[in-house]
């Protein structure tokens, strides 16, 4: 399994099993264009997820993070806390700073929830 890069971002390998298939649990990532900022993801179980530090900081950083926090608790948004293996992946793709020790995830849905929120 790669890590696949949507761009000019390159590709970073990641864990493989000898037989060359995903075992359960695994994931890649990659970067997508929302709102014309690339954002890195992670495609988890079929479910593309982004940084939540990232969201707030190049694709809401003129809007109060209390804000976004209570348009988030309104749509019932809700975060998950990524593990180790999934914060190195996002570092190594320049998501998170290197010097974070924890990230939260937002699914795709929910973002764009969340953009269509803001917008309004």
């Amino acid at each position: 399994m790669f890590l696949t890069c949507e761009g000019t971002f390159g590709i970073v390998p990641a864990t493989m099993d000898y037989n060359a298939e995903a075992r359960p649990g695994d994931f890649h990532a990659g970067y997508q264009e929302i709102e014309g900022i690339n954002l890195g993801y992670l495609q988890i179980n079929g479910t593309q997820m982004f940084a939540l530090a990232q969201v707030l900081s190049d694709l809401f950083k003129d809007i109060p993070r209390t804000t976004i926090s209570k348009k988030m608790e309104t749509l019932k948004i809700k975060s998950r806390r990524c593990d180790l293996k999934e914060l190195r992946t996002l570092k190594a793709i320049n998501s998170v700073p290197t010097r974070a020790v924890k990230c939260s995830l937002i699914s795709k849905a929910d973002l764009e929830a969340l953009c269509t929120s803001c917008k309004s």
